[in-house]
């Protein structure tokens, strides 16, 4: 682990110090070369209406009547003719769970990877990255509700490994590759992910389909999402997902439905049916949640309030009185400030 990411950062100091002495040579960079920064921050308070954390089931927001850092994040992504590199950095609970098989400083490497694009068709990318199943994103300024889905909570998080993204033509597009076990940087284990993805849309990108796939020894997982604009102001977002473990099916059906009646203000509801009654990650019912989330835009800041409440067919949540029920709700109020 340290090795691999002491490489990539002497890679990326390489290329670094490269684009400055091309810098030199210049007046006006090449088109080809490129520099971006990201970087924002994320907090928020959250409030269980039975004052319970135990009953948030889902990642990053596992608290009640507490302000909690999110994460503060800082991206690099830079490019030099036919190579390109990024590294994403995070602190906080996000950064903390998403590496959540790392210890220490391991935890705050989000992304580490290096790419290579020999012509326009395909692209070779190594190292650590994001995955690729799913419709929910890691970095809080990437997603409309600020609470994770289950979908996400209990997929796959990143993949370590090797793959290539190949052009089709068009709109369509394929990715294949193979990773260590999920969520892993590095494992002894001698079993390996297959991973892949196939992309496809309209030419007006009013829909776009995104198939997806991880799977390994003892374990598979086939993701469909579906982006769909109906109007200016209204579009609608689906994320269905079955996996298999040791023989156990999970799945998640989810759906998002956004109107933004303004520049100014947005509003998502999402509704998601998760079914885990198998207990194959160990939830062992199945869930029905809804969250609803506006989004509040002041320049850089955005306001996220939300109301959520999920609905078990088994007693696993906590009332007042510690009794267990069906029954879990939750407000919280985030703020996102992206520089």
């Amino acid at each position: 682990m340290k090795k691999t990411m002491t490489l990539l950062l002497v890679l990326f100091l390489t290329m670094e110090t490269m684009a400055q002495m091309d810098s030199t040579k210049a007046a006006s960079p090449s088109p080809s070369n490129s520099t971006t920064f990201t970087y924002y921050v994320d907090g928020y308070y959250k409030s269980d209406f039975a004052s319970k954390p135990e009953n948030n089931k889902t990642s990053f927001t596992n608290s009640s009547n507490a302000l909690k850092l999110g994460m503060a994040s800082f991206k690099v992504d830079q490019v030099i003719g036919k190579f390109a590199a990024t590294v994403d950095l995070g602190v906080g609970k996000r950064a903390e769970e998403f590496s959540y098989n790392d210890k220490g400083v391991a935890t705050v490497f989000k992304q580490a990877f290096v790419s290579y694009a020999p012509n326009s068709t395909i692209k070779f990318t190594a190292g650590k990255w994001a995955t690729h199943v799913g419709f929910e994103l890691l970095d809080a300024y990437s997603n409309r509700n600020y609470s994770m889905s289950y979908g996400f909570s209990y997929g796959p998080f990143f993949h370590t490994g090797i793959r290539a993204d190949i052009a089709l033509g068009g709109k369509s597009a394929m990715m294949i590759g193979v990773a260590q076990p999920t969520d892993f940087v590095s494992s002894s284990s001698p079993d390996k992910m297959l991973i892949a993805q196939f992309s496809t849309g309209t030419k007006d990108d009013k829909l776009k389909a995104f198939l997806n796939y991880q799977g390994g020894k003892d374990k598979s997982q086939f993701d469909l999402v579906l982006n769909g604009v109906v109007t200016s102001q209204i579009a609608i977002n689906y994320d269905g997902t079955v996996a298999n473990i040791a023989g156990a099916n999970w799945s998640s059906n989810a759906l998002y439905v956004n109107y933004d009646p303004s520049a100014k203000i947005g509003f998502t509801w999402r509704s998601e049916f998760f079914n885990d009654t198998k207990s194959a990650v160990g939830v062992g019912t199945s869930i029905f949640q809804n969250t609803f989330s506006a989004n509040i835009h002041f320049a850089k800041l955005t306001l996220i309030p939300e109301l959520r409440f999920d609905n078990a067919k088994d007693k696993i949540f906590l009332n007042n009185n510690s009794h267990l029920n069906q029954y879990s709700g939750n407000f919280l109020l985030a703020v996102v400030y992206k520089f």
